[in-house]
């Protein structure tokens, strides 16, 4: 048989609960239809076969012999459809939950914050990956990302947002009168090379550096920083922890620079306890404290 010719999956749903329950009216209320909905359903899926499969029978209907064999194709069908998504929910469920998260985010802000995170859910399987930019989950495995927003975000994924990228310069207590006195060298990420720039335009009392020296990623520039090396045009997620120790200072605040960071994953993707948790815990830990 062609595919082509396979009645709806809706009418033979109505005709399996009709033949499985023995009533029109209980197969309404299992399937949260009206009585005529059912009615008509069963008539148009006869119609389309061509077959007769119920007979009056007083006050109630059975089945013909066509319709009992009809049933229990039905019935066994309607079975198998529901162990395999049983066994596809069941082994999603038991699959660890993969995050992404880019380098210098992870590095510096979420590894720090996952231990607290273990400590109150050690039963949630939870990895760790690293990457930035663009997603294909089913390529990476990967379940959840965090990813500043900064590329085309697929219609087919959900994203809920997490905090405002901010950005100023950091650096040693020690190297303030320096930076003051214009005696620095500005550390930068080769990942946005036009930062500086863009920064001294908008913010033109900036003291300005003896020059500047690009680092491969975020993290590095901030240890250069936390060195001595000089001073690092930082996002204050990466900055948050050592300036609360003070470790760090920043001089002139930080500032929005029109970006945000999101939390993604594949709209299709079921919704485990398990993901619940660990989404619901990201989100909260990104509220400015």
């Amino acid at each position: 048989m062609k595919r082509s010719t396979i009645p709806s999956l809706d009418d033979l749903r109505a005709f399996e609960s009709v033949a499985r329950l023995g009533s029109v009216r209980a197969a309404a209320q299992e399937l949260a239809l009206t009585h005529g909905a059912i009615s008509r359903r069963i008539s148009k899926l006869a119609t389309d076969i061509n077959v007769q499969l119920f007979q009056p029978r007083g006050r109630g209907i059975h089945l013909t012999r066509d319709g009992e064999v009809l049933s229990k194709a039905t019935l066994g069908a309607f079975e198998q459809l529901t162990d395999a998504l049983s066994e596809i929910r069941s082994s999603q469920a038991n699959e660890p939950i993969v995050l992404s998260c880019e380098r210098s985010v992870a590095m510096r802000w979420l590894i720090p914050r996952l231990s607290k995170f273990q400590d109150a859910f050690p039963e949630v399987d939870l990895h760790l990956s690293v990457g930035g930019g663009t997603l294909d989950f089913q390529q990476d495995r990967i379940t959840l990302a965090i990813r500043r927003l900064d590329f085309p975000v697929s219609p087919d994924w959900t994203v809920e947002p997490m905090m405002n990228e901010t950005i100023g310069p950091v650096m040693q207590p020690g190297m303030k009168v320096h930076f003051a006195n214009h005696n620095y060298i500005a550390l930068g990420s080769k990942t946005r090379p036009n930062a500086w720039n863009d920064w001294q335009k908008q913010h033109p009392a900036t003291p300005r550096p003896k020059e500047v020296r690009y680092q491969d990623h975020h993290f590095l520039m901030i240890e250069g920083a936390l060195n001595g090396l000089g001073v690092a045009l930082c996002p204050h997620v990466l900055a948050k922890d050592d300036l609360e120790r003070g470790r760090l200072v920043a001089p002139m605040g930080f500032c929005e620079d029109g970006s945000q960071y999101g939390l993604i994953h594949p709209a299709s993707l079921p919704i485990t306890k398990d993901f619940e948790l660990v989404k619901r815990w990201l989100l909260e830990i990104s509220q400015p404290s």
